[in-house]
């Protein structure tokens, strides 16, 4: 028998708040307030998409501006928090990373500060419940103007004693390049946050470097298209800088045209450190445990290697130094659990966004 890879502890570094909805939690809230869904929300969920081209992503953003709309309540916040803790405990998910953007919400819950504090409070009420660590990543949208990622800055370095740990920065890379946000990352490396922007993404290997280069990332939300240039690899092995891979994410944006195009061995037979994601659940159609799966599946990954990436996953967060000591000791405890290496797959995920209800970009 395979070793389950839901028993298998890991940290998932890369999850946007909206996007870790389920998917029954959007259909139920949008027929509490009388919204109406689209057809790709609903009956044709997960949605076809596709955002390589300009027309592709304005729908992505489209349909996750739509989702954000079911939000409502501050009820409704504790509620997508808890429901995405229970469904990274199910999946073996020691600690989780949550990216928010407070600005998608704070017309509705009273301004900036109100809103990341009900999202730090729904974050650790969530983390008690379901027996996992839960920290928050405060992210500044690439769309919008830089101060306003300096103000964003300035916030989440005023809360990292109540659970904020990195600065990010989301959405199209193609309308907001890195270096127009160099003021706000210097703010908040200078405060001690870990830097966590996206990058090679929708741009390729340029886009990495310039996360790395100018904004001192420690982690690049995605990287993936570091893959092609052998010379990035190197230094991001060389600095031990981390990407969050996000594989389902790449398909369902077209970044990739299957599963099996996404490097994700090349990466880490180069020796960069790679932490799985999401990315979003609620659009793309899978959690964390089925990149794991693809791990197995699809890129050949061995248990010893799949162990190498739970701890790299572990090593790459901000998770205390104890917590991380734990997890990797567990880590080892799992691969030295009688299975076998060579197994081909595990049965232990729907690979779908709601594989825990059965149990109860904005970020």
């Amino acid at each position: 028998m395979p070793r389950p890879l839901s028993e298998l502890p890991k940290a998932h570094l890369h999850l946007h708040f909206t996007g870790s909805m389920r998917h029954s939690t959007l259909i139920e809230l949008a027929q509490e307030q009388g919204l109406h869904l689209p057809d790709a929300l609903k009956e044709d969920w997960p949605p076809r998409l596709r955002a390589t081209d300009e027309r592709g992503w304005f729908r992505f953003q489209r349909l996750y501006d739509i989702a954000r709309t079911v939000l409502q309540r501050e009820s409704d916040v504790y509620r997508l928090v808890r429901e995405a803790a229970e469904d990274e405990a199910a999946e073996g998910s020691r600690w989780l990373e949550i990216q928010v953007d407070p600005s998608g919400y704070a017309h509705r819950f009273g301004g900036l500060t109100p809103t990341l504090e009900l999202m730090l409070d729904a974050a650790h009420k969530a983390a008690g419940y379901a027996g996992i660590g839960i920290a928050v990543v405060v992210a500044a949208n690439r769309t919008r103007h830089p101060l306003d990622a300096k103000t964003l800055a300035r916030l989440a370095t005023q809360y990292m004693d109540q659970g904020v740990v990195g600065f990010g920065l989301s959405n199209d890379e193609r309308r907001g390049r890195a270096r127009d946000f160099d003021g706000a990352f210097r703010l908040a490396k200078r405060a001690g946050l870990l830097a966590v922007p996206h990058g090679g993404e929708l741009l390729g290997a340029d886009s990495v470097a310039e996360c790395v280069d100018v904004l001192g990332a420690d982690r690049v939300g995605h990287g993936v298209r570091a893959a092609e240039s052998p010379r990035l690899m190197e230094l991001l092995a060389e600095r031990r800088i981390t990407c969050e891979i996000c594989p389902t994410s790449n398909v369902g944006l077209g970044v990739a045209e299957r599963a099996e195009d996404v490097p994700l061995r090349r990466l880490f037979d180069a020796g960069v450190p790679i932490a799985l994601g999401a990315d979003d659940p609620l659009l793309f159609g899978a959690r964390l445990l089925p990149q794991y799966e693809l791990a197995r599946q699809v890129y050949g990954f061995g248990d010893a290697e799949l162990a190498e990436l739970a701890r790299q996953s572990i090593r790459a967060s901000a998770a205390p130094d104890s917590v991380r000591e734990d997890l990797l000791k567990e880590v080892d405890g799992w691969l030295a659990s009688e299975g076998s290496a060579d197994s081909e797959g595990s049965a232990d995920s729907e690979g779908s966004a709601d594989s825990a209800d059965s149990d109860g970009s904005d970020g």
